[in-house]
């Protein structure tokens, strides 16, 4: 099934598929339907039985409403569930910024796409990072919205209370075109005094963060002059652990339907092992139900203090493809379980890649977001 580019799943001629519009050239994560164009989440199981979208998703008719061109449909990790960006179906999108390690996931054909140039920005989604980690690893910029904000209907689910629909795009201005085209009226809030909080967060064995990761994230901030006040925040690992049994859970509900006999071969490994194992025990339910309450809650105290968060993206470099390990996600997920928007940026990283940025803001403050991330984007290009 994979083709010549393993960025592409099908690109859109001139057309109604893509449309004849003014706005911005737009690639689509094959998560979203199209109006006449097979939505095949990166999987074969679904490739082989579905049939061309009746109608556009919802973001996509707010896209076409603002006169955005569709280029076509991007490849990403089978069914959304992973966060490397390695396909066996399609083929993994090579990353332009750091050749030879994966581009990170889900979105990776959204996030190289736009990492390439041959697109204005992406749409992605973001379950559990999936749009930050590929715009970290590509070195590109990533938004992921607050939850409910940009309506899912149309979209391939994977966890429907932690699915989100975002852009990714080469700049932070890039962002704010996409978000002004995915709901009009869209535009960056006024530069205040908002207090920032540079979160310290242990993720222990399982992912230790680099100090070159967190060093380019402590220049980044000095650098723009917004200035940070260090926060520990202990509860973030306890976060991580139950937005992954709930993500499981919702998983196994979703897309446990591909593992009946003749569809489970056109799953692939890793993600068919994955949901083999999603089901979870209610007292485990019930306990991470229970952390998502109580790390609502926290955040709520600490955005009570502060405008934003800010921490590293990715506590790591991305790996090469043929050594896959735990956590590229640690430092993206939990925000997930709480609901909440993040944008990162890249920042430079001593004798490195560029590396991801991440700011976090309470429910809602995508427009506050944007401004700070600017803010820090000018100084680090100067």
């Amino acid at each position: 099934m994979s083709g010549s580019d393993p960025t592409w799943i099908e690109r859109f001629g001139a057309g109604p598929l893509r449309g004849e519009g003014a706005g911005s050239l737009v690639a689509v994560k094959d998560l979203i339907d199209v109006a006449g164009s097979v939505t095949t989440a990166g999987c074969r199981a679904v490739a082989v039985s579905a049939e061309a979208a009746s109608a556009d998703a919802a973001c996509i008719a707010s896209l076409r409403q603002a006169g955005a061109r569709l280029a076509g449909k991007v490849n990403l990790h089978e069914l959304a569930y992973g966060v490397t960006g390695v396909n066996p179906w399609y083929g993994m999108p090579a990353n332009p910024a750091d050749p030879g390690r994966v581009p990170g996931g889900s979105s990776s054909g959204s996030a190289v796409a736009v990492a390439l140039g041959e697109v204005d920005w992406a749409l992605g989604t973001d379950t559990g990072g999936s749009v930050r980690i590929p715009a970290a690893c590509c070195g590109i910029v990533g938004l992921k919205t607050t939850h409910g904000r940009i309506s899912t209907e149309g979209v391939w689910p994977l966890a429907p209370s932690f699915d989100t629909v975002g852009p990714l795009a080469p700049d932070v201005a890039g962002v704010v075109t996409a978000m002004a085209e995915l709901e009009g009226g869209f535009e960056p809030a006024p530069l205040e005094g908002w207090p920032l909080a540079r979160l310290r967060v242990d993720l222990g064995e399982r992912a230790a963060i680099d100090p070159v990761i967190d060093a380019a994230v402590d220049d980044a901030l000095k650098a723009s002059g917004l200035g940070a006040e260090d926060v520990a925040l202990g509860e973030w690992p306890e976060a991580w652990a139950a937005q992954q049994v709930l993500l499981a859970e919702e998983a196994h509900r979703v897309d446990g339907f591909l593992l009946e006999q003749g569809r489970i071969d056109g799953v692939g490994e890793p993600v068919r092992s994955r949901l083999v194992q999603a089901k979870q025990q209610p007292a485990a339910l019930e306990r991470a139900a229970a952390v998502r309450a109580s790390f609502a809650r926290r955040l709520e105290v600490l955005f009570s203090h502060f405008g934003a968060l800010v921490l590293p993206t990715l506590p790591m470099r991305p790996f090469p493809a043929d050594e896959v390990r735990d956590g590229l996600g640690g430092l993206c997920s939990p925000v997930n379980l709480a609901g909440l928007p993040a944008i990162t940026i890249p920042v430079p990283a001593t004798g490195r890649p560029p590396t991801g940025l991440q700011l976090i803001g309470p429910a809602g403050s995508e427009e506050r977001l944007v401004t700070l991330a600017a803010v820090i984007e000018a100084a680090v290009s100067r």
